[in-house]
């Protein structure tokens, strides 16, 4: 067990849940803001960053509506998910992100997916 924490990030973005899920699902969605490129061999994600690669297992997707990855250096209680909802009084469409980090590194995380998010905006044509 680590002493790693869960934290969650909430951001508000232009889209239809179905545009939203397929630039945090697929290969070609996920390369154009969250990694210079992305293959799926089955439910491995092999995720390349500068020539190097990551690893992460598809946990759990629900189309439209939600997808979960474990990197493979991950414990088996830790996740990345992402999770499509709506703002009940603005109608927006909001993604959550849940993801662990040392306590020490968690606002870096944080402010790592705000940046990877501002890159999604950009690229879903609502930055």
């Amino acid at each position: 067990m680590s002493d790693r924490k869960e934290y969650k990030v909430e951001i508000a973005v232009r889209s239809s849940p179905g545009i939203l899920f397929n630039f945090l699902s697929t290969p070609s969605g996920l390369a154009q803001w969250f990694a210079d490129s992305v293959d799926i061999n089955e439910n491995i994600y092999s995720f390349f960053w500068n020539g190097a690669e990551e690893k992460a297992e598809l946990v759990e997707s629900v189309e439209d509506e939600s997808i979960k990855f474990r990197w493979d250096w991950m414990e088996e209680e830790e996740y990345f998910e992402f999770v499509i909802g709506k703002s009940e009084v603005t109608g927006d469409t909001i993604l959550f992100i849940t993801d662990f980090a040392d306590e020490f590194d968690m606002e870096d995380n944080k402010m790592l997916w705000e940046s990877q998010i501002d890159t999604l905006k950009k690229s879903l044509g609502a930055g």
